[in-house]
């Protein structure tokens, strides 16, 4: 089962490096990692996502509570929590395929970024599911390059 796992930390050298560690050494695959300061800029929010059973998970947030400069963990797997990645992509663009291309990016309210003559760039926040769409549908245009973020997620208040 997949999980998304906040955890706030000390923002110090070495944090990021001792909590992949972690995941590492436990032979588990880090799917997504998103990393930045909070609004005090000696914490940071890590957004990790990973699959595991709930037994597994379990005892990995329970080693991240161990760690020196964690603060807090959680999994919001069960939470009511919003998420959000950023992807940015680069398309060739002709003449014939332009109005197609931006009629796709006007239905997922992307932004367009940069524009040369033989390609547009957008940027598209979502959640996973509106990116996977996206790209579903400008991959037979020709995708150039992409750059996608990590997913960031954050509890819901009730």
């Amino acid at each position: 089962m997949k999980h998304t796992i906040s955890v706030t930390v000390e923002n110090r050298f070495g944090v990021l490096s001792r909590v992949v560690g972690l995941f590492s050494g436990r032979g588990f695959n880090i799917e997504s990692l998103s990393v930045g300061e909070t609004i005090d800029p000696e914490i940071s929010r890590i957004t990790i996502v990973t699959r595991g059973d709930d037994r597994i998970i379990e005892q990995v947030t329970k080693q991240l509570r161990k760690l020196v400069d964690v603060i807090k963990v959680t999994d919001l797997t069960d939470l009511n929590f919003v998420d959000r990645e950023m992807i940015l992509i680069k398309i060739s663009a002709t003449e014939k395929s332009k109005a197609d291309i931006l009629r796709i990016n006007d239905i997922f309210r992307g932004k367009i970024v940069d524009v040369s003559p033989a390609s547009y760039t957008f940027e598209v926040t979502g959640d996973g599911g509106k990116i996977q769409a996206f790209l579903k549908l400008v991959k037979p245009f020709g995708v150039k390059e992409i750059a996608r973020t990590g997913k960031v997620a954050i509890s819901r208040e009730l």
